[in-house]
């Protein structure tokens, strides 16, 4: 059973307000004014641009098994 990205979350603990996903994503997902929501329908699936872009790591990707969403791992230690 294939593993898929079902969306995307932005950790508004985590988030600095920099905006830089707002530039980088070739789809416009993510709208440019403060809370910096995001338009899941707009988002490729195969594209980590904004994720990789976010200095504080307060964009993270929720993915499913089937009809199971799977629990992002929490670090330990």
């Amino acid at each position: 059973m294939m593993i898929i990205r079902d969306h995307l979350v932005r950790h508004p603990d985590r988030c600095t307000h920099q905006a830089i996903c707002v530039p980088v994503c070739p789809t416009g997902a993510w709208l440019s004014t403060p809370p910096y929501k995001f338009d899941p329908s707009r988002c490729l699936e195969s594209c980590r641009l904004c994720l990789d872009a976010c200095p504080s790591q307060a964009i993270y990707g929720v993915f499913k098994k089937g009809e199971k969403l799977l629990e992002p791992q929490k670090k330990t230690g």
